[in-house]
């Protein structure tokens, strides 16, 4: 699962020319679930950069502690948690990385994978939104696992869908049919991720330092002989 992201300053309007909004992105070297975070989703006809609770809490949800902040692409219409929102309030998790543990013999490390390019990963994800009374609400969010690729298999089993820049829009539209949909909850292109291992301090989510970011040894890659 996704359970710490990575979330740099990002060129977005490069990446969604339409992109509206007066919020700027929240930026985090080590998001941890059950904090604020900047979500992308469609407002009248447009993609729009908003924040949300990074936690999908319905209004019937009793307990905060069980908010799932990632919900898995094969349950989706069979949880009655995620099949409303799967259907009609689609969103993008914008991140410059996500955080996964590989466990070794003395414990796990953590590697940060990110886009081989560095360049932004546009995250595929819900919302729901609360209303706490007539006029005010909260609006919540968890992001999408799929199996992870071969390259990631080693380091994780599952990892967020990835959508690209290109098919934001339709993602965002609830008027694009869920065949399409669906066809776009497939693990990431082997050739478009990298992952590195990072310090052991990203292991406490109130580390803020973006140090918790950088590499502490080479880039994991895929290449094309890895194929045959």
């Amino acid at each position: 699962m996704a359970g710490r992201l990575h979330i740099a300053p990002l060129p977005l309007d490069g990446l969604l020319p339409r992109l509206g909004g007066d919020q700027a992105l929240l930026t985090s070297p080590n998001l941890a679930p059950r904090r604020p975070i900047s979500i992308i989703r469609l407002e009248q006809g447009s993609p729009r950069l908003t924040s949300a609770f990074w936690g999908l809490t319905p209004p019937w949800l009793k307990v905060l502690d069980h908010a799932p902040h990632c919900a898995r692409a094969e349950s989706l219409e069979s949880r009655a948690m995620f099949r409303e929102a799967f259907a009609a309030r689609r969103c993008l998790i914008p991140v410059s990385g996500v955080y996964v543990w590989k466990a070794q013999p003395r414990g796990k490390q953590p590697f940060l994978v990110t886009r081989v390019d560095r360049g932004p990963l546009l995250l595929a994800a819900l919302w729901v939104r609360y209303h706490t009374t007539l006029t005010a609400y909260t609006d919540s969010t968890a992001l999408i696992t799929v199996p992870g690729n071969p390259l990631l298999a080693p380091l994780t089993d599952r990892f967020p869908a990835v959508v690209d820049a290109s098919l934001a829009e339709a993602w965002l539209d609830p008027a694009t049919p869920l065949d399409e949909v669906r066809g776009q909850l497939s693990p990431a292109s082997t050739e478009l991720l990298g992952a590195f291992p990072v310090s052991r301090r990203v292991n406490d989510p109130s580390c803020q330092d973006w140090a918790c970011g950088h590499p502490i040894g080479s880039m994991v890659r895929w290449h094309s002989e890895q194929e045959t």
